[in-house]
Parts: C-alpha cells; sequence; structure tokens
C-alpha cells in the first residue's frame, strides 16, 4: 500500500496519528491547574513542531544518508521565507503559489551553493557551507536592503503593505495569508470540562504537508537513490573505484535537503506573512543538527522528535520563571522552599539552553542513536519484561 512495507506504512500511520490529534496530545493538563505550564497545544508552538520537522526531515536526507554535515542551512530556510514574502507581495495572499515559489527558489539557491562545497568532503564542506551562510546572511541584512532594489528590507524584515501590486487580491479578502479563502488564522476552540483545545487551520495545513514531506522521505530512503547515498556515506572511496562517480547523487541528496528547508522556510511565512535576516544565522543550522542528532541521525522518525523536542524546551521551559517555581513548591517550609528554587533556577527560564546541554549530553553518551534509540530499547524491555512474566505464570511449581 503506497509503495510501503509494512514496517514504514506503520510508521507513517503513528506520524499521521500523532500529528492530526496532536491538539488534544498536548494539551493533558487542565487549563486552570498549576502544570498547565506543560502544555502545548496552542497553534503558534504546534506549527513551530511542524514546520521544524520538516526542516529536520529534508536535513536527515543529506547528513544521514551521505553523512555530509552541512553548517549552511538555514540560508535555504530563509531564501524560502523571503521568496513566500515577495509572492504576497505581487500576486496575492494564496499561500499555494508562495510555498511552490520558496521550493523552487530554495532548490535553486541549493544547487549554486551544492555544486561549490560538494568539491570538498568532510569539514571542508561543513566550513563551505557555514561561510556561504553567512554570506548569505550579510546580504539578506545589508547589501540586499539598499533602498534602490530593497530586495530583503534589511533587519526589519520583509513585509507586505498596503501600496504592494498583489494583482489577485481582492478588496473584501483579510490582510492574511490563506488557503482559497480559508486563513491560516482561522481557530475553532472546544472546551470540554476543564480543558481547552484548539484547532487551527494554519496548523492543519502545516500537519498535511509535513505527513506529505514524510511519505517522501520514506520513499527515499527505501529507493535506489537512497541505497547510493547510503553507499557513499559508507566507503565513498570503494564506491569510485566501482566506476561509480558520487557526486551527481550527493548534489541530489543536498538539493532536495535544501528544497524541503525553503518548504519550512514558506510555511513559516504563510503563518507569520514577515521574513526576517536572522533565519540565516549560522544559530538556526546548529539547531537543525541539533535535532538531527538528538533524535537520530538517519533514522526516518528521529529527526521529528528531534525537532519537537528542543522547540518544546525552547518555549515551555524557557517560560518557567521562579514566581511559578514558588508556586509548584509552596508546601514545603520557607526555607526549603527557596533553597530548592536557588538549586533550580539555572535551569529554567533564560538558563533553559543549560538544560538542553545536559541532556543532549546524556543522549549523546548514552544513546548514540537518539531518542529513537531510547524507545527502541524502552520497547525491547518491555517486551523482555513481557516475556518473563508469561514464562513464570506458566511454570509450574515443584512439588
Amino acid at each position: 500500500m503506497l509503495g510501503l512495507n509494512k514496517n514504514d506504512l506503520t510508521l507513517l500511520a503513528i506520524v499521521a496519528v500523532l500529528t492530526l490529534f496532536a491538539p488534544f496530545i498536548l494539551n493533558p493538563f487542565p487549563a486552570d491547574s498549576a502544570m498547565a505550564q506543560f502544555n502545548a497545544g496552542y497553534p503558534d508552538l504546534m506549527q513551530r513542531f511542524i514546520i521544524f520537522g520538516i526542516f529536520a526531515i529534508g536535513f536527515n536526507i543529506l547528513f544521514g544518508l551521505t553523512g555530509y554535515l552541512s553548517f549552511g542551512h538555514a540560508a535555504f530556510l530563509g531564501v524560502g521565507s523571503y521568496a513566500a514574502v515577495w509572492m504576497f507581495k505581487l500576486l496575492s495572499y494564496n499561500v499555494v503559489p508562495a510555498i511552490g515559489l520558496a521550493i523552487i527558489v530554495a532548490g535553486l539557491f541549493s544547487v549554486l551553493i551544492g555544486y561549490v562545497s560538494l568539491r570538498r568532503s568532510g569539514i571542508y564542506f561543513s566550513i563551505l557551507t557555514l561561510a556561504f551562510a553567512q554570506m548569505s546572511f550579510a546580504l539578506a541584512y545589508s547589501v540586499l536592503s539598499n533602498p534602490k532594489f530593497n530586495l530583503t528590507n534589511g533587519e526589519t524584515g520583509l513585509q507586505v503593505y498596503k501600496n504592494d501590486p498583489q494583482i489577485f487580491h481582492g478588496e473584501n479578502m483579510q490582510d492574511f495569508p490563506h488557503f482559497f479563502g480559508i486563513y491560516m488564522n482561522s481557530t475553532h476552540t472546544m472546551n470540554f470540562g476543564a480543558w481547552s483545545f484548539d484547532f487551527n487551520a494554519g496548523y492543519y495545513l502545516c500537519a498535511i504537508v509535513m505527513i506529505l514531506a514524510f511519505y517522501l522521505s520514506i520513499r527515499i530512503f527505501r529507493s535506489p537513490f537512497g541505497m547510493m547515498l547510503r553507499a557513499i556515506k559508507s566507503n565513498q572511496t570503494r564506491m569510485s573505484y566501482t566506476g561509480l562517480n558520487p557526486r551527481p547523487h550527493t548534489l541530489a541528496a543536498f538539493v532536495i535537503s535544501g528544497m524541503y528547508a525553503g518548504l519550512a522556510g514558506g510555511l513559516m511565512a504563510a503563518m507569520d506573512p514577515l521574513a526576517g535576516a536572522e533565519r540565516m544565522q549560522w544559530t538556526a543550522s546548529g539547531e537543525v543538527v541539533l535535532m538531527t542528532i538528538l533524535g537520530g541521525t538517519g533514522t526516518l522518525i528521529g529527526p521529528v522528535l528531534g525537532a519537537g523536542f528542543i522547540k518544546y524546551f525552547e518555549n515551555i521551559f524557557s517560560k518557567i520563571n521562579d514566581t511559578i517555581l514558588h508556586q509548584w513548591f509552596a508546601f514545603l517550609p520557607d526555607g526549603i522552599e527557596d533553597f530548592v528554587v536557588f538549586i533550580i533556577h539555572p535551569f529554567i527560564g533564560k538558563g533553559w539552553h543549560l538544560t538542553l546541554g545536559i541532556l543532549f549530553m546524556l543522549v549523546v553518551v548514552f544513546l548514540p542513536g537518539g531518542l529513537v534509540e531510547g524507545g527502541q530499547r524502552l520497547g525491547k524491555w518491555i517486551k523482555s519484561r513481557g516475556k518473563s512474566d508469561d514464562s513464570s505464570a506458566t511454570t509450574e511449581p515443584a512439588e
């Protein structure tokens, strides 16, 4: 079915169910409870989970299959955002042509960067991609914001103004991105007792796109092309000795990965019609590397898990402050309460990076395969416990 084997089809179904029912899954605590701080079921955060999941899936096609570590993928993310906003400015707020142009422009840009960068491998390739990304950031931040040919609007960011052409934008239409009249900011809230669930049109557009992107990545992983990329990662020199030229395959993987990043950038602009040079910063490139490694390099679902994990910490743990901590530990005597808050304080709020760094270190040391390996170990442990319980139950006591 769909050209997938049973295991891959099951994995796709799991991703689809988790994605489509995320508003319920990510809101486990009542809205008025102290633990509501850990709810992540609001549209803006869920959209970030999905968009960065797409970004990480694409990056994993390059890094996970070929072993080529790019530190410049944020350039394609930013280019995709700029292309989408320009489509809003010139044509209309319809997200379909905007996302399409974002993918095309990012693909063309990745051909240029990949053709030069892939002349080298290893750390030299990584440095070249980082250099290209920083040059792109500098161009977007200053050079291309020149008033004579303002393509990026510099540090203010590119956005849509009233005097923009918008050829197909009707007078009675809202000034916000839409999918053939379905506006991305339209949200339906369902209250169920003490729980509140938000169903956002923009989120579900991103969710459907991610499911399709995940399905495409499965097909790439299982295709002869994917096997060729694995051979390049395993031993490129030996592959060259067989008479096969690895460069066209690595360039194709680089371009596909760049187009995924452009898709993510286009979706960012579709959710919020603003594109800034900060999306091209080296920190954004480093973030997708962390997502992929944390989730499980070379695995299918790992990058999605890693993206969700990091974005959750960024948006949830960073908002916890001393006031919330005092509410949690109010049951303790005053002296002990203050001491506990003092110990935890460096790991929350602005210090959430410290917590993430410790968790990342633990994962790398004890789970080299990332969160996916952790899930596999847990599954094996549960199965072994189940078998041991069954064997002990069927064993008759000796008389």
